[in-house]
């Protein structure tokens, strides 16, 4: 570390990259441009990934099961130390929320790319967390604090009023959740959820929260530098969800208005200079129907779905994040910031969205992907790339950016007509069927539309078989009413019947 104008610098020149994936990829591009030697690791299902070809060098770190490769602190410490990287940046997932991991890369002499171990403990813990930002004057949803009994917390339950959530006080992405209507499956959800949270975090600590029924998942994108400055960058709408885990983001939202933009955004820095935060974070909010809105938690971490906040913003969270840990001001001031068209993001996960979105798995033996005017796709797969039953089933993330919210939407649906993958079944359909859906155009949707009010169209599948059929017959009626021109002769008109239906489709 040293002064650089004044400035306290902790330079380093190479990356190691602990993820797998689109975002290693994500990761890995950032760095290069940046000027940024690069590591990858991997597991042995990741041997051939593109993030090892990519990277400048690449080290192998178990078998493909996450608990014996990319979960082993040692292991990814081990090989940056050997490897002569002075940052690691944990992209999500994995170890990216890990106290023990940011503190063991702090331990080891490493920058750690996040916040301090301490932010990522306080805001870990939604129980902490709730009592923190509420310390700062941070609106939360009603709930009970720690400490108390099943039997404390079911009279909690019966005052504030049914339907309440059961929450596993550590870890996300709706693990250790269950909601509930009637006081008399309290006892079990308690159980179930205590046994998962068990299971995924370590920890069986639940809690109890007000239900906001009817409500939005609104998120605000935060940088906060080592100097004091943090800002937002406008909000994400996540609403559309399944089990709690996104599948559709936007920004703007739909039903985010300027003032309530900058309401939420100078909460949410509150809430992040309240752990003394740096780095790229979300707030994450619930919003009901009134405009009201709710601190729900804090990813410690770059999200998923940053890259609509990028393309509304014009700003790279990735290489932000990269220049914060060098101990970089940030660029911009709050006033600077400013929200220009319409970004949309669909996640592609190797699911059967007429099967009850089972998993698919399998080799992927053909890629088309889409491209043109305001289309961006990140991926971290390739034909002939293995879809394992051992990692997240995303298998891309398809952003389409507008001038407008139709123009974004149009696209979107142009892309994902373009977009082919052969070999595993995907929730492609999914996305298709949502984005003709007029209450998704309208944008009168809630945390609950998807799971409660949406359903796959059987007809779906056969449809876009009929249609396929449909438009190449009437390429090759065309094709030869074209020749009959050149060479004009008897014309043959037994298909035509087939064209017209194929125009009724189209329209």
């Amino acid at each position: 570390m040293h002064r650089e104008d004044g400035l306290l610098v902790q330079r380093f020149d190479k990356l190691l990259i602990a993820n797998r994936g689109e975002i290693a990829m994500r990761i890995l591009r950032a760095a290069h441009e940046l000027g940024i030697r690069t590591v990858a690791v991997y597991s042995d299902a990741d041997r051939n990934s593109p993030h090892v070809r990519f990277a400048d060098e690449a080290y192998h770190i178990g078998p493909p099961p996450a608990r014996e490769s990319y979960l082993v602190i040692e292991k990814i410490i081990d090989v940056a130390r050997r490897a002569g990287a002075g940052a690691i940046h944990p992209g999500y997932g994995f170890l990216a929320e890990r106290e023990a991991f940011a503190q063991a890369c702090v331990d080891a002499g490493i920058v750690f790319v996040g916040p301090p171990a301490r932010a990522i403990a306080v805001m870990g813990d939604k129980l902490m967390a709730r009592s923190t930002v509420l310390a700062a004057d941070v609106p939360v949803v009603p709930g009970t604090e720690p400490g108390l009994s099943d039997a404390d917390m079911a009279a909690a339950a019966i005052k504030m009023g049914f339907p309440v959530l059961v929450k596993a006080a550590a870890g996300g992405g709706g693990k250790g959740m269950r909601p509930v209507h009637r006081a008399e499956d309290l006892t079990g959800a308690f159980e179930s959820a205590r046994r998962e949270a068990k299971a995924a975090f370590g920890d069986d600590t639940v809690y109890i929260e007000k239900m906001i029924t009817e409500s939005r998942h609104i998120e605000i994108q935060l940088l906060a530098d080592a100097h004091g400055n943090t800002i937002y960058l406008g909000e994400r709408e996540c609403s559309l969800q399944r089990r709690h885990q996104k599948l559709i983001e936007e920004a703007p939202s739909f039903v985010v208005d300027p003032d309530l933009r900058r309401r939420m955004g100078e909460v949410a820095v509150a809430a992040a200079r309240a752990v003394d935060y740096v780095n790229a974070g979300t707030i994450e909010f619930l919003v009901d129907r009134d405009k009201n809105f709710y601190f729900l938690e804090m990813n410690t971490r770059v999200q998923v779905e940053h890259p609509v906040t990028e393309l509304v913003t014009g700003v790279d969270i990735v290489q932000e994040q990269l220049r914060i840990a060098r101990g970089r001001r940030l660029r911009l001031r709050q006033e600077d910031v400013q929200i220009k068209g319409w970004a949309i993001e669909c996640r592609i996960n190797a699911e059967d969205p007429y099967n009850n979105y089972l998993p698919s798995t399998g080799t992927i033996t053909s890629v088309q992907l889409p491209n043109g005017p305001g289309v961006r796709i990140d991926t971290g797969v390739f034909e002939g790339n293995e879809i394992s039953p051992y990692y997240d089933s995303m298998i891309s993330k398809l952003i389409c950016y507008g001038e407008t919210r139709a123009e974004a939407v149009l696209r979107m649906r142009r892309a994902l007509e373009e977009y082919r993958i052969m070999g595993v079944k995907t929730n492609i359909p999914f996305h298709q069927q949502m984005l003709q859906r007029h209450r998704f155009m309208s944008g009168q949707f809630d945390t609950k539309f998807v799971e409660e009010r949406f359903s796959m169209d059987e007809r779906g599948a056969p449809y876009a078989l009929e249609a396929a059929l449909l438009a190449t017959l009437a390429a090759h009626t065309q094709t030869q009413e074209a020749a009959q021109l050149v060479a004009p002769g008897a014309r043959d008109t037994s298909n035509w019947k087939w064209l017209s239906r194929w125009e009724r489709l189209r329209r």
